[in-house]
């Protein structure tokens, strides 16, 4: 006769046999009715414990209201459900298979995140004993590599993905994911993603790729990053590069679901018509309540969502490998009409811009997302397609805040909206407590960007006003702020960074500009800025910058011009049209003699070991989120 799956506990109340097991199980040994201590873990126990499925919330109770000494008291108990769980795993036979993956992710969910005085030591205690650890977590990853690779199908092997990814989150800061780089996962990983139909199966494995990338990857050789080098096989990678496409696409969904910035004039249906997809539009769409600027303020604060931590992972795999570069950055939409991963990731770039000031975590991430952008741009092959007019792309763009960039309808070059992220970013970023590593990355892009522009003479559309005008009030912030700005780490690398881009755009915009009047804008918006870059210039304590005299010199030669009794616009007058300002900068150009210094389209390539801290604390964000994605997954 099958037990019952209930047991009574009195005559008004019953509770799932589980659940009296589970409690069977982790109950002190005192409490022994029958004085037995392991009475209860008979074989006859283990048989029925694994024939029930799992109640996740149920067990989850049960151990959260253990203490870590009492799970430290009770470790004989917690090892052998591990030991035993195993040994099911390992027997490949349904459901106990099944049901033994569930039971051991909901437990190390619970155990090992408990606060344990000693973390490797007592999470090793209570999982196999010290003595028996290798041999014990040799067996586990053994087990788990099984399934991963050649489980029965996709829905136990996204189990055994789930499972690894808890242990690996779960004991990030012990000695616990070692084990996993102790037994190489890759191929695993590699071909559970191949056999993956659904590409939301794909997500946990390429999050628990990352996790395993960056565990002590700055301590020793991690095998996981070494994998990344040589890893070519284009249809994998192409499933990745999708399921972070669609990840992109729902964690920028979130953004416009608390606030709808759809540009004013345009709706749903007219951006599918524009797009040519009227057909999809829907005939009347139920009205959203808009949250109030206070929930909005909460709402928005709370994102982006968990998935986030794919960035870590995609970051990883662009940093190592070219092959994953490249699908990165022209892989199609797998349908006409959908997004492609390259638009997917500028656009949720473009909100985690806007956002970035709002917590911490979203400010890591941002930062994770320019580091990628940079690995992008440095290399010469994949600029050249980011510029190219074969290559353009729609993307969605934040409109959540003011300043607003002008509205591009269409098509456009990546080149054009990466220089659209950072002069929004620019602007929506502005604080005392500046955020030196976003600046520092964000005119870093630009400046390569510009130099690669400059260098091969290409000129694509964009509206250059923008960006100038941006690059002028960043001058006026920091000089109104500079006792802030200076006490900052790393602020003059930013400074330099500054001087040295627009220094680069007067030297060179001949060759990047589209007409001559771009390049007369540049000029005129200079003029405007006044005696704003001599105050920087001392400010800064900028002398001796050759960058930074020459744009004070083309301010000056200028200022001269328009001051003078001999000037265009007369003796005596003293507001001039823009149109007069205008035959005064076109004029000075026979007078005028830039002296750009040396260096200006050189920089050092994306190395990571300068970062080191910054990719630290990425990691730690992203192993907090994956605690979090487990629920969600």
């Amino acid at each position: 006769m099958e037990p019952s799956p209930l047991t009574q506990v009195s005559q008004q109340s019953f509770q799932p046999k589980i659940i009296h097991l589970y409690e069977t199980l982790f109950r002190e040994e005192d409490e022994d009715e029958d004085g037995d201590e392991h009475a209860e873990l008979s074989e006859g126990f283990w048989e029925e414990f694994f024939l029930h499925r799992p109640d996740h919330a149920g067990f989850k109770r049960v151990l959260g209201r253990m203490s870590p000494d009492e799970m430290l008291h009770l470790q004989e108990h917690s090892q052998e459900l591990f030991r035993r769980a195993i040994a099911r795993i390992k027997q490949a036979t349904a459901p106990s298979d099944e049901i033994a993956l569930e039971t051991l992710t909901v437990f190390l969910d619970a155990a090992l995140t408990k606060k344990y005085t000693n973390p490797s030591s007592d999470i090793i205690s209570v999982l196999a004993g010290l003595h028996d650890a290798d041999v014990v977590m040799a067996d586990f990853v053994g087990a788990l590599d099984m399934v991963i690779r050649n489980g029965r199908n996709i829905p136990l092997r996204l189990k055994a993905v789930r499972t690894t990814l808890s242990i690996t989150a779960a004991g990030f800061l012990t000695v616990l994911p070692s084990y996993f780089t102790h037994r190489d996962l890759f191929p695993s990983l590699m071909k559970y993603t191949q056999d993956c139909e659904d590409s939301t199966q794909v997500l946990p494995a390429f999050y628990l790729l990352g996790l395993l990338v960056n565990y002590n990857k700055f301590e020793f050789q991690n095998p996981y990053r070494l994998r990344l080098d040589d890893f070519v096989n284009d249809a994998i990678i192409q499933k990745i590069i999708t399921s972070f496409g669609e990840t992109c696409v729902r964690l920028r969904d979130a953004y416009v679901a608390v606030q709808d910035d759809m540009p004013e004039g345009w709706s749903l249906g007219s951006t599918l018509s524009y797009f040519g997809l009227g057909m999809l539009s829907p005939a009347s769409r139920p009205s959203t309540p808009t949250p109030g600027a206070e929930e909005s303020k909460s709402m928005f604060a709370a994102l982006p969502g968990p998935e986030i931590g794919v960035l870590l992972s995609t970051y990883d795999f662009a940093n190592a490998n070219k092959v994953f570069c490249f699908n990165l950055v022209s892989q199609e939409p797998e349908q006409k009409g959908d997004t492609s991963p390259m638009s997917a990731f500028l656009s949720l770039t473009s909100y985690l811009f806007q956002h970035a000031h709002r917590s911490q975590r979203a400010a890591l991430y941002t930062h994770l997302s320019l580091f990628t952008l940079q690995i992008l741009v440095e290399d010469q092959s994949l600029v050249k397609r980011l510029c190219s007019e074969e290559n353009k792309m729609p993307v969605r763009l934040c409109r959540q805040r003011q300043p607003y960039l002008p509205i591009v309808r269409g098509d456009r070059t990546a080149a054009s909206i990466i220089i659209d992220l950072v002069v929004d970013g620019i602007n929506h970023n502005l604080r005392r407590r500046l955020d030196i590593d976003f600046y520092t990355l964000s005119l870093g892009i630009l400046l390569r960007l510009l130099t690669y522009l400059s260098k091969a003479k290409v000129r694509i559309t964009y509206h250059w006003s923008e960006l100038w005008r941006s690059l002028l009030s960043f001058f006026r912030f920091l000089t109104t702020y500079v006792a802030d700005i200076r006490s900052l780490h790393r602020s003059s690398d930013m400074v330099s960074l500054l001087v040295n881009l627009l220094a680069l755009a007067l030297s060179r915009g001949e060759n990047f500009l589209p007409d001559p009047a771009a390049y007369d804008d540049l000029f005129y918006k200079l003029v405007e800025t006044g005696d704003i870059l001599t105050k920087f210039r001392d400010a800064f304590d900028l002398a001796g910058s050759t960058s930074m005299q020459t744009l004070v010199s083309v301010s000056a030669h200028y200022h001269a011009l328009l001051e003078s009794k001999d000037g265009v616009a007369g003796k005596g007058k003293k507001n001039l049209s823009p149109e007069e300002v205008g035959r005064v900068i076109k004029q000075g150009y026979e007078t005028l003699s830039i002296e750009a210094g040396e260096g200006l389209e050189r920089w050092e390539r994306w190395r990571e070991a300068d970062w080191k801290g910054a990719l630290k604390r990425v990691a730690r964000a992203t192993v907090e989120d994956a605690k979090r994605l487990r629920e969600e997954v």
